[in-house]
């Protein structure tokens, strides 16, 4: 039996990346997956490909219709709905000085406000099903600092603490709420005109495993979190970040 058999969960930027891995994933350890995404064209193909076990709803996620609409189909599609994975997210970069206030705001809409509204709106259905697990993907830099991503960074320190406040909340109807936090990962957005550039420097040499992850590294841990196998964690963070926080090697240090 699959660690997922029985469970529907609603994945939303799930179209490609993270959250495309995070789809097939759930759905070949048994869950039933709507994917939730803009990018239409996209999230039809990979759901086409995953078949029965899986639906696309478009879901502007800074939208209060649209994430009703995602719930509402989730549960005329399958039933039920027990996993909320919050995985949308945008960057702009910039330093502070010419941060535009329209880039900071566009990424908070997405980033933050985005992950408010999908966990709200999914509490009545998880609370008809007797519990559920929300994971939010927050980032490293919601762990610590990261110059030139202001905004970026001012979501991802939001979703670490909505997390923890929403864990205190739904704990009492069984629903868990985590934070997850990749360090770099090898998707579109990390490759895209934003950030793409950094990869030329190799950002990851200094950490303790010095390479980008793959988006199916950063999925597993999520599965772990929607399962059952996480039955006693809530409100916490999980680092999926190739050891980035636990410091950089100084291997002048041992004369190596």
């Amino acid at each position: 039996m699959g660690r997922m058999s029985g469970k529907v969960a609603l994945i939303s930027g799930g179209s490609r990346g993270q959250g495309e891995a995070e789809a097939r994933l759930f759905c070949s350890e048994g869950a039933k997956v709507v994917i939730g995404d803009v990018l239409d064209e996209a999230g039809r193909k990979v759901a086409a490909q995953l078949g029965e076990s899986a639906r696309y709803v478009r879901l502007d996620v800074t939208r209060e219709d649209d994430w009703a609409r995602a719930v509402e189909q989730t549960l005329a599609a399958f039933g039920r709905l027990d996993v909320l994975i919050n995985n949308a997210g945008i960057v702009r970069t910039g330093y502070l000085e010419s941060h535009s206030l329209a880039d900071y705001m566009a990424v908070v809409n997405v980033n933050q406000v985005g992950v408010f509204l999908g966990m709200r709106a999914v509490i009545p259905a998880m609370k008809a099903a007797g519990g559920g697990s929300i994971v939010n993907i927050s980032s490293n830099a919601g762990l610590e600092g990261v110059e030139g991503v202001i905004g970026y960074a001012a979501s991802k320190w939001a979703v670490r603490g909505m997390t923890k406040s929403a864990a205190l909340e739904l704990g009492q109807y069984g629903i868990r709420v985590n934070s997850v936090h990749p360090g770099g990962v090898d998707t579109p957005m990390l490759g895209g005109a934003e950030l793409g550039h950094m990869l030329a420097t190799n950002p990851f040499a200094g950490q303790p495993i010095p390479r980008i992850a793959q988006p199916e590294e950063i999925a597993r841990l999520v599965l772990f979190l929607a399962s059952d196998e996480s039955s006693y964690s809530t409100g916490s963070e999980f680092a999926a970040d190739g050891g980035r926080m636990a410091g950089h090697r100084d291997p002048g240090i041992v004369g190596k």
